[in-house]
């Protein structure tokens, strides 16, 4: 990506931005093609069948009506709707029927959102962890700006894309632990393991992240995307202990090319105890086939090793679509 940048952080490069741990290896360029290839074509000869997973009604008058009590709910994927202190915040929002550049092709949703866009509360932030498609969708940022007008919060290099797309105010570009308030809401853009790009020409122009969302009384720490790295241990000495741990447990499949960028479920637990916090969240599975696991494996492994680690089923929460949980 370039030669570290003389008087800049140590992430920050010529053209770029590059992950700090020094074992990060992208995939080579064949494991990625046969990768490409093998989704394309499950993706235009049938693919897999979805899992029928359960949802929870949500028609959204309760978040509506909330003025102060601290939720979560899950929307899909790593869209997730945070109410702490009279805020409302939105995670890496995606109502789109594909996680793609194309209408035509690329994961398609197989669960409807759990909340429709209409029943939102008023959106007044917005994190984005990082550009790939599955977190940073077009027309719904667009909608989100269109209609409820929030601060999208985005890591460095993001402005000029929301610029290109019409979005050009209310965004603001953070490096890591920088730090921005809504309300009564400090929100801390955090050092994770991952990548970016939107087109083959554009590989870590822009910067990913993780969010700390802090109010005077709780804390969540959002993943976004991460590989499993010695980081998480400073994070939560630095801004933890948290009450909540919103961390992916899908994409770990294949090894070869996931291994640096996803967590497993097994390490998405060792991230939760390294950050400190008091609840998992599983996100970032269930909503779009984006890997080659079995769809409805990851909760499986997640409550297969949270047993395993003594973990109670109310410290280790896998919400279901809509669903709503005070925190």
């Amino acid at each position: 990506m370039g030669a570290p940048v003389p008087g800049r952080p140590a992430h920050h490069r010529e053209h770029g931005f590059a992950n700090l741990n020094p074992g990060f290896e992208r995939p080579g360029f064949w494991t990625v093609q046969a990768f490409r290839l093998r989704r394309v074509w499950a993706a235009l000869f049938g693919g897999r069948p979805a899992p029928a997973f359960p949802r929870v009604a949500n028609d959204g008058r309760a978040l509506r009506e909330n003025r102060g009590e601290a939720t979560l709910t899950w929307v899909g994927h790593a869209t997730l709707l945070i109410q702490l202190d009279g805020v409302n915040v939105l995670t890496d929002p995606h109502w789109s029927e594909r996680a793609s550049p194309l209408a035509w092709l690329g994961p398609r949703r197989l669960n409807p959102p759990g909340l429709a866009f209409e029943d939102l509360p008023p959106i007044h932030a917005v994190v984005i962890s990082h550009d790939h498609y599955d977190h940073l969708d077009r027309a719904t940022v667009r909608r989100l700006a269109a209609t409820h007008r929030p601060r999208f919060l985005v890591p460095l290099g993001m402005k000029a894309w929301f610029t290109s797309v019409g979005i050009a105010d209310g965004v603001e570009e953070l490096d890591w632990w920088e730090t921005r308030r809504v309300g009564a809401v400090t929100f801390t853009c955090v050092p994770i393991q991952h990548w970016s790009a939107r087109t083959p020409w554009d590989t870590d122009r822009r910067l990913w992240s993780g969010w700390a969302v802090a109010g005077p009384d709780r804390r969540a720490f959002f993943g976004g995307d991460t590989g499993y790295g010695e980081g998480f241990r400073e994070l939560g000495a630095r801004l933890g202990p948290f009450d909540l741990a919103l961390v992916s447990i899908s994409a770990y499949e294949p090894p070869a090319m996931m291994r640096h960028t996803h967590t497993t479920p097994e390490e998405a637990l060792r991230l939760f105890a390294d950050v400190g916090a008091r609840t998992f969240v599983a996100v970032h599975w269930g909503t779009f086939d984006m890997s080659e696991e079995p769809v409805d494996e990851p909760p499986r492994r997640l409550r297969a090793e949270a047993r395993r680690l003594g973990l109670p089923a109310d410290r280790v929460w896998i919400l279901e679509h809509g669903e709503t949980r005070r925190w």
